[in-house]
């Protein structure tokens, strides 16, 4: 079994043609299977747990309706699968490092490793925020507005879209300060940069808030207060993270980052 597992190549190791695409064949049924496994899985044994969870958001007086015959079982799907993805992201994403790995020598692949578990932790950060915080003061807005003139019925499909894609979405925002940094890192903007530009910095947070699924007025407020600190952290980190990087490398305008 753990033959035919795809063996990582070593950095500079060269291979031929075939190889790649076996190998790339290989981790994409890996990726396959961890997802797809633990959705099955789900859905079987744990799918209603599932939905009661992603439900509580929503306020007390409020219930979700299906329209056709194959809704509650579709809609169950999405959700299951959705799950599964989440379960198996962490494999994804190594086996995509994996193959792409040969391709960077070990110092960055230790800088990527670090990245990699900080950026982990920051996406489960934002999921838990949206869940705990956004979502419930959006759902009390949306679905309350203009009572008195619509008679409310939320449909299953559309709220738990409207949730995932929220929960996703913060998750990915959260991850702010890793794209900040590997802009830094990569020399496309430097620190100074970023600490004297602040203002277009706080208008780029805005507007990426505003394209969230939440956009009602309050949960825009809750969004934006988390993802300016984080913007700031990150400016922060940029211009510690810089002078350690200028320290390792002898640093110059045309071939920056040259190894000592």
């Amino acid at each position: 079994m753990l033959k035919r597992l795809p063996r990582r190549l070593s950095h500079g190791e060269e291979a031929t043609l075939v190889e790649h695409l076996g190998e790339l064949r290989a981790r994409l049924v890996i990726s396959l299977l961890a997802t797809f496994l633990p959705a099955a899985v789900i859905f079987v044994a744990f799918r209603q747990d599932l939905v009661e969870l992603l439900i509580r958001p929503l306020p007390d007086d409020k219930t979700l309706v299906t329209l056709g015959v194959t809704e509650p079982f579709f809609t169950s799907l999405k959700v299951s699968f959705f799950a599964g993805l989440a379960i198996a992201l962490p494999i994804v994403l190594y086996q995509l490092w994996s193959f792409l790995a040969p391709a960077v020598d070990d110092r960055t692949l230790r800088t990527v490793a670090i990245a990699a578990a900080f950026g982990a932790f920051l996406f489960a950060a934002g999921v838990a925020f949206a869940y705990v915080v956004v979502l419930p003061k959006a759902l009390a807005f949306l679905t309350n507005f203009n009572e008195d003139l619509f008679d409310v019925d939320i449909r299953a499909s559309y709220y738990f879209s409207f949730v995932l894609v929220a929960l996703l979405g913060m998750g990915l925002v959260f991850e702010m300060p890793i794209f900040v940094l590997t802009l830094v890192r990569l020399r496309i903007v430097t620190a100074a940069q970023l600490r004297r530009n602040w203002r277009f910095g706080v208008v780029a947070v805005f507007l990426v808030a505003i394209l969230l699924p939440t956009v009602d007025p309050v949960s825009l407020a809750f969004e934006v207060v988390p993802l300016l600190a984080l913007y700031f952290l990150s400016v922060v980190l940029a211009g510690y993270m810089e002078k350690r990087w200028e320290s390792a490398y002898d640093y110059d305008e045309e071939n920056p980052y040259i190894p000592a």
